[in-house]
């Protein structure tokens, strides 16, 4: 008993922090910036206290964030351990995650999307131009991009994996009208990584590099990685501690390198390709997608009578948009990942947030969430410039 109240004294703590936080927010858009409120070392005491609550209530051993725009990073942090023993090392902000399914916007989308930019295929072609499995069948690359295929996850055989992934999606062709729903599905995205090899020549793991992690300077960002003291573990089946292996086991089937799947990176080099978007394409004078294509890519598409708004591979407004928060426009985008990573970024704020986690529990899925958009409401309530706060949407009732 006396634990539990400790834990709901602090949570009650937390939740009175935020409310305050953003009642201050509010007051610092209408004075002037040299009499802010809120001082600095204030900011890394609310963001610091909130992540602590998270390894209180054992749901992370330990995080990473960051806060940026598109001239580079305004805030990161870390706390915690890099691991899910006591002995585990301190988590610093040079770890290296399995990004879990981050690498849907981080590598295929943006492969894909520039191939589309370069007229190598359309968001309207049927997939059976690539996939001669899916001949008969109206799937286009738009319904691979929104998750409205139809297409339900599958298991794969270890002897020829990427064969029998689309064997067992070609084989649901006819179960649910094509773009009658939106359904969340890995499958989307291994036939879309997969679709990238089939069109240049190259697969997904080097088309990336060498289109924009090279480019933009990004050191750690890749699939396979080799081991590395900064490489910070995922908690597989059996609760064993992965380093540097994927987590996703079809991922794992796949030789570590899908489109759905198995990208690791560190907050900075994510920062970078985040400050990418923001700047319309190019960052640092280095231009890796045009503006075109970035707007191509995080335009609205609706769904369910428009309670489900989703990007190109991006996340807008759905049941997994937590990280947006309470504050962020509704421009904003961003996407999760199930080993405890996620991003939102609002253009119309011009801010980006970063978490990425050693997770602990994978069953409280409302309280991970919480955190998630906990830490988005707070970024935006602190970081976003003081002449723009007043524009922005605002929850109805901060409070707990």
């Amino acid at each position: 008993m006396v634990a539990l109240a400790g834990w709901y004294t602090r949570y009650c703590l937390g939740r009175f922090c935020l409310a305050l936080l953003l009642a201050l927010s509010c007051f610092s858009s209408n004075v002037r910036a040299e009499s802010d409120p809120l001082p600095e070392d204030a900011r890394v005491s609310v963001i610091e206290f909130m992540l602590q609550q998270g390894i209180a209530q054992r749901l992370i051993n330990g995080a990473v964030v960051v806060v940026g725009d598109h001239r580079g990073i305004l805030y990161e942090r870390a706390v915690g351990l890099a691991g899910f023993s006591d002995e585990a090392p301190a988590l610093t902000t040079a770890a290296v995650f399995d990004v879990a399914s981050l690498t849907k916007v981080f590598a295929t989308t943006p492969a894909i999307v520039k191939l589309l930019d370069e007229g190598r295929l359309s968001l309207l072609d049927p997939i059976s131009s690539w996939f001669a499995e899916f001949e008969g069948s109206d799937i286009t690359i738009l319904n691979l991009l929104t998750h409205t295929s139809g297409l339900h996850d599958v298991g794969l055989d270890r002897s020829e994996p990427m064969q029998s992934a689309i064997n067992r999606a070609a084989a649901q062709i006819g179960r649910v009208a094509v773009g009658s729903r939106f359904k969340y599905a890995d499958i989307n995205f291994i036939l879309l990584g997969e679709l990238v090899r089939r069109i240049s020549g190259l697969p997904l793991d080097r088309y990336a590099h060498q289109m924009f992690y090279a480019p933009l300077g990004m050191q750690t960002a890749s699939f396979t990685p080799v081991p590395n003291d900064n490489n910070t573990p995922t908690l597989g089946n059996g609760r064993t501690a992965l380093t540097g292996v994927v987590q996703d086991e079809n991922a794992r089937i796949l030789g570590g390198v899908a489109g759905h799947a198995g990208l690791f990176s560190s907050v900075h080099d994510l920062a970078r390709f985040a400050g990418m978007l923001l700047s319309g394409g190019q960052l640092d004078g280095t231009r890796v997608l045009s503006s075109r294509a970035v707007a191509q890519m995080t335009a609205p598409y609706f769904f369910r009578n428009g309670s489900v708004v989703r990007g190109l591979g991006w996340d807008r407004e759905s049941p997994f948009s937590a990280p947006k928060g309470t504050i962020f426009s509704e421009f904003s985008y961003g996407h999760t990942g199930y080993s405890g990573t996620s991003v939102w970024i609002d253009p119309d704020a011009d801010l980006f947030v970063l978490l990425l986690t050693t997770r602990v529990d994978y069953q409280r899925l409302r309280s991970f969430n919480k955190l998630r958009g906990d830490m988005s409401t707070l970024a935006a309530a602190l970081f976003v410039g003081r002449e723009r706060r007043g524009m922005l949407e605002r929850p109805v009732n901060p409070g707990p």
